[in-house]
């Protein structure tokens, strides 16, 4: 029978929470951005049905302006900014995790969807993109009439 051993236990391993803080504590007096600005992008869910694709992205705290949606070459990209408001009030934080800065996501788009017609909004925080599928995509039934012979 095999025991667990916690990593803590494992010689070399004693130190690796304390040292992963220290690293954290050193970049964070290198660098003019807050902590919470690293690289980031923004959960997306993406549903299909019959007529489009219905792509919607969670933006909390950015703002319209700070958003652009393109399509170039069969792509659709999202792209923006989450500014840190209180950079001056940095000090006096406990924690930060909410990630800010810039943000890029590109998604490739299949050729049933009909680029001239995209539509997109920002509402409370949820970028809804609608990509509508070109007519000659939509599924659709034809009867075939069957001769008997």
């Amino acid at each position: 029978m095999m025991s667990l051993i916690s990593r803590r236990q494992l010689p070399g391993f004693e130190d690796v929470p304390s040292t992963l803080n220290l690293l954290d504590q050193m970049l964070d007096r290198f660098t003019s951005q807050p902590a919470g600005s690293r690289p980031w992008g923004p959960a997306v869910d993406i549903v299909e049905n019959d007529k489009e694709l219905l792509l919607a992205a969670d933006l909390p705290g950015v703002k319209l302006e700070d958003v652009e949606v393109k399509i170039e070459d069969g792509t659709l990209t999202l792209s923006g900014s989450r500014k840190f408001e209180n950079e001056d009030s940095k000090n006096g934080y406990h924690r930060i995790e909410r990630s800010y800065g810039e943000f890029h996501r590109a998604f490739a788009l299949p050729d049933s969807v009909d680029a001239t017609k995209v539509q997109a909004a920002l509402d409370n925080g949820v970028l809804k993109v609608t990509l509508p599928k070109k007519e000659i995509a939509r599924p659709r039934t034809v009867k075939v009439e069957i001769a008997q012979k």
